[in-house]
């Protein structure tokens, strides 16, 4: 059996012949990566990995992030390659490895839908590529994709508000939003009732519960207030906007690459499409891959691997 495995700074999403499995597992927190990963080692051959955990705030550098992570996986699965942004499966820690999950998804996804604009909407980030031009997106690096607008640092989780908006009509008055870590993205679409506290996946800017009125409080504290000072009508109403103001910055994103690649096909995964597909247009993987769409890259290194191993 060959995993598929797909490391974040956050989560952790592997694949095996039996599903998918999806993890929190805060790298900067020291998480147990090792002992999660050998929970699926048993009949394994090896995996196919990408990863974007190497910017994770607990490593100096992106080298020693690389090495961390290649080196605790070889520790359970030896034999496991890691894909890199130049397209190509390593074994070894390099800088190629850097940030390639993105790259992998599309790597796949281009025999498929070869004209289309895939949007990956995630709990951090959107990415958005092209994937009639996949042999140009080669080495890219996060710095240029957000130079190109290919990613946008985003999501319907993990989200700070501030990065969001720096305002919010409060009684009709525009108010400055604090610039503290006081409540995510994750806050307004609980709060709002567009998830449920199972997707509320990630940590709590609080450390605190993740039910709506956990939510409602985190969102008060944006704007200075407590439950006393802001109604449940005037909290659902900040929720509302900041949702209404995340997904007109994701939209006009994608606008932009759209026209600048002139595509008209859209596609989207990840933890948001289900959110926003309609509004952007666009066909929702999980129509045609079920649950593997939402842990994506890691379903997709595994397939090119084994597309690979076939040529």
């Amino acid at each position: 059996m060959i995993l598929g495995i797909d490391i974040g700074g956050a989560n952790l999403k592997i694949i095996t012949d039996n599903g998918m499995y999806l993890h929190y597992c805060p790298l900067y927190r020291d998480a147990p990566l090792q002992e999660i990963i050998q929970n699926y080692a048993t009949g394994t051959d090896s995996a196919a990995v990408v990863m974007s955990g190497e910017l994770a705030d607990c490593f100096p550098d992106k080298d020693a992030g690389i090495s961390h992570i290649v080196n605790r996986v070889k520790d359970i699965l030896p034999h496991a390659c890691f894909y890199g942004i130049d397209g190509l499966f390593h074994t070894k820690p390099g800088r190629m490895l850097a940030a390639a999950n993105w790259l992998a998804s599309a790597d796949f996804l281009k025999e498929i839908y070869p004209r289309a604009l895939f949007v990956d909407i995630g709990s951090t980030t959107t990415d958005i590529i092209p994937l009639p031009h996949f042999f140009h997106l080669k080495n890219q690096t996060d710095l240029t994709r957000l130079q190109n607008g290919f990613l946008v640092y985003t999501g319907i989780l993990r989200t700070p508000v501030s990065a969001v908006t720096g305002t919010l009509l409060i009684g009709g008055i525009p108010t400055p939003v604090s610039s503290e870590y006081f409540a995510t993205t994750a806050d307004a679409w609980l709060v709002s009732g567009k998830i449920n506290e199972s997707l509320y996946t990630c940590e709590t800017a609080d450390k605190a519960g993740t039910t709506s009125p956990d939510g409602m409080r985190r969102l008060a504290r944006v704007v200075c207030c407590d439950l006393r000072e802001l109604s449940p009508d005037q909290i659902r109403e900040i929720a509302d906007e900041i949702i209404s103001k995340q997904v007109q910055l994701i939209a006009k994103a994608v606008d932009r690459i759209k026209k600048t690649f002139n595509i008209d096909q859209i596609i989207t995964a990840g933890i948001g499409a289900p959110l926003l597909s309609h509004i952007l247009g666009a066909v929702p993987l999980k129509d045609t891959l079920g649950e593997y769409a939402d842990a994506l890259p890691a379903y997709a290194v595994r397939e090119v691997f084994l597309r690979n191993q076939k040529q």
